[in-house]
């Protein structure tokens, strides 16, 4: 599963009306610290009174579970339910709890919440991410109050007082939206090579790409040139595949974007998916990080503010090589302790001994979870399930699979050398980054 490319969609059948709310007593605004992963947001929530991590994605209506990483958990009431969503395949079990209690920062509190438990473990999105992930929050996150995501500072601030919240955004874009089937969507304009058309989106965080367009629903529409075929993601229901382009521009109220990456699932993949009227595709976190954005759904408005990523390009994984963290292993470090030397104490001047001493500390494994085929890492002979030692002679146990991802969007024309472990034996492999899709005019 790429996880440049990751998202995570999450379409339930079923829409609740009870509580199922945050809500921020006693304070006029609170802090959540995030961690920005892939352009993807995950937070800190306490279920139950267990600490858990949940990628918070405006695209998913109810929130889920689908892993607690050896933690213990205490759910009630819990009732079997079927899921319906993106892929191929028409539904997948799993299970409804009710009245839980979750906190997030110190002050943003559920005393009712409902949780979708998703038992099937292929949806556990933590080898992918690099970190343990336990769920998936939306809608009730953003519902009650005000809400603005500092993606330059990774805090998000939510308000309980409108004074405050309208004095920090005086100086931020004002767009309006429309909140069907508790998530947000905005009309934005589509230019595929020279024409504008506006175009329904959801914003949809939980979706690490720029841009997706559903070419199914779109009238006349014609691939841009080149493109790739590529798998997406996955859905509830199955792995998405689709092809990967770039459009001449895409515009945003006022703020215009160049040449950006777009992803297009095909037919067969969104099959299954209950889409609202008139929607086109989905704006997703490569747009979204380049700004200060403030969302307030009771109002039917989103606020945006450009920050410093704003005119970062829009960089592809050139190596076509997809990867995930197997766990962690024991690796013997070797640390150098100075000492003085007792024995030469020479008039005004310290000397020091070096020893060696060996530490045994815990670090990741990673390994290549699929390989596009044509890709520069296919080429090169690189195959699914290779461990990785080192790139570029840095050991990869010292890296974050988001450093790993960074390196093969990096820059076109870099050489990549990997040192591998493929059934006990040891090789180097090398190749060099390509965009396989530059936009052609």
């Amino acid at each position: 599963m790429k996880f440049k490319h990751f998202f995570w969609i999450f379409f339930i059948s079923i829409f609740m009306n009870a509580q199922n709310s945050f809500e921020l007593q006693d304070a006029k605004k609170t802090v959540i610290p995030f961690k920005l992963i892939n352009n993807l947001i995950f937070i800190p929530i306490n279920v139950n009174g267990v600490d858990l991590t949940f990628l918070l994605d405006t695209g998913v209506a109810e929130t889920s579970l689908f892993s607690l990483e050896n933690k213990e958990l205490k759910l009630t009431n819990l009732e079997k339910i079927k899921f319906s969503g993106l892929g191929g395949n028409a539904s997948i079990d799993g299970f409804i709890s009710e009245n839980n209690i979750a906190r997030s920062g110190k002050d943003y509190v559920s005393y009712s919440m409902t949780l979708f438990i998703i038992v099937d473990q292929d949806f556990n999105i933590s080898s992918h991410v690099g970190i343990p992930v336990n769920g998936i929050i939306g809608y009730h996150f953003f519902k009650n109050h005000p809400v603005i995501i500092d993606y330059s500072s990774k805090k998000i601030i939510i308000y309980n007082d409108e004074n405050l919240f309208k004095k920090k955004i005086r100086n931020f874009s004002e767009l309006n939206i429309s909140i069907e089937k508790n998530k947000p969507y905005i009309l934005a304009d589509v230019e595929m090579t020279n024409e504008r058309k506006n175009s329904k989106l959801l914003i949809d965080l939980g979706n690490s790409d720029p841009i997706w367009l559903f070419p199914t629903l779109i009238k006349d529409f014609v691939y841009n040139r080149p493109n790739i075929d590529d798998f997406l993601g996955r859905g509830f229901n199955g792995d998405v595949y689709g092809k990967r382009s770039r459009i001449h521009n895409f515009y945003l109220g006022d703020f215009k974007f160049e040449k950006p990456l777009t992803a297009m699932p095909d037919e067969y993949s969104i099959q299954h998916v209950n889409l609202v009227e008139s929607r086109k595709g989905s704006i997703g976190g490569d747009i979204m990080r380049r700004f200060t954005v403030a969302f307030d759904y009771a109002n039917k408005k989103l606020y945006l503010k450009k920050n410093r990523n704003f005119d970062d390009p829009f960089h592809f994984n050139m190596s076509g090589l997809d990867f995930k963290q197997d766990g962690m292993e024991w690796t013997k470090d070797m640390v150098t302790l100075a000492t003085k030397n007792k024995d030469n104490p020479s008039s005004g001047v310290e000397v020091i001994n070096n020893s060696l001493q060996y530490n045994f500390v815990l670090k990741p494994i990673f390994s290549i979870a699929g390989v596009r085929q044509d890709s520069p890492g296919a080429k090169a002979g690189l195959q699914k399930d290779d461990r990785l030692i080192t790139i570029n002679g840095r050991k990869t146990a010292d890296m974050t699979l988001q450093k790993i991802m960074e390196m093969m969007k990096s820059e076109e024309g870099k050489t990549i050398e990997i040192l591998i472990e493929r059934k006990n034996k040891q090789m180097t492999l090398s190749f060099t980054l390509e965009d396989p899709i530059p936009y052609q005019d």
